[in-house]
């Protein structure tokens, strides 16, 4: 065997990988810093473009500015004001414009709440046309009842008939009713009395009978009433365009005095005020 060993040496599968790996790797490396080379020179141009526009936007602001300066300054020569003065105008109409605009929001505010002032009101005041409609026609039913059961009776002129009130309570009703107007009296033996546009006089009673005498004086006439019976209809003719007149007597209140009223027809004559 000779000192040096001549065997074509051989390099294990491990080795080959390693080397392989690294290859890849190092390809990877330089596939990334070329893409990453591409996207910075990108990103540079767009930054350098940016800051090109923001030059030319400086640009234009310092001649906007160049040209608000001059403008104010020609505005303030051919207004004789100085800077500070319109400074001071500016600053004058500024707070004219807020307050104008507190003042607005004030009035709107204002009115909104009357808005909502006059909605709550117009509600009250339909519940409480509501509640008057309802009452209404509960007293319009309680009139009703109320007439129907007023007495009829035939008074002492031939065929004519009507509803008498026996007492203050049913006269109230018959005025509510509204088709005549009534004057209560109370009329003592021996005294002429004006009741509404007739005179009255009392001549006679008699209590155990319910029994009396009236005397009534109308358009110069007179006309007795003899012997007629409490709530009676005492019917007479009386006006320049003669209208039917009626007095029903309640009651004999003593031996020489009677209590009742006088219904004439709505639009009749009326007595002076004061009478």
């Amino acid at each position: 065997m000779s000192e040096f060993d001549t065997t074509p040496r051989t390099y294990s599968g491990a080795f080959i990988a390693a080397v392989a790996v690294a290859l890849l790797a190092a390809l990877g490396s330089l596939f990334w810093a070329y893409t990453l080379s591409g996207k910075i020179a990108a990103q540079q141009t767009e930054l350098q473009e940016a800051k090109q526009h923001n030059v030319e936007l400086s640009a234009d602001l310092r001649e906007t500015n160049a040209k608000l300066r001059v403008t104010a300054d020609e505005l303030g020569k051919s207004l004789g004001l100085t800077q500070k003065q319109m400074d001071a105008r500016a600053q004058q109409i500024v707070a004219r414009e807020e307050a104008e605009n507190r003042r607005l929001e004030s009035a709107q505010k204002e009115t909104a709440q009357q808005v909502s002032a006059v909605a709550t009101d117009v509600s009250t005041v339909k519940t409480d046309v509501g509640g008057v409609k309802t009452d209404l026609g509960k007293t319009q039913t309680d009139l009703a009842g109320a007439i129907g059961q007023l007495q009829t009776m035939k008074g002492d002129l031939s065929g004519h008939t009507s509803l008498i009130a026996r007492n203050h309570d049913e006269l109230e009703v018959l005025k509510h009713k509204g088709d005549r107007t009534f004057y209560e009296f109370t009329l003592t033996k021996g005294d002429r009395k004006p009741v509404g546009t007739v005179s009255l006089e009392l001549k006679k009673t008699d209590a155990k009978k319910n029994k009396f005498t009236l005397i009534v004086y109308s358009d110069d006439k007179r006309y007795e009433k003899k012997d007629r019976n409490v709530n009676e209809p005492l019917q007479f003719y009386s006006g320049k365009d003669p209208a039917l007149y009626e007095i029903v007597v309640n009651s004999i209140t003593s031996k020489n005095q009677i209590a009742g009223y006088l219904s004439t027809p709505k639009g009749a004559p009326v007595p002076p005020v004061g009478q």
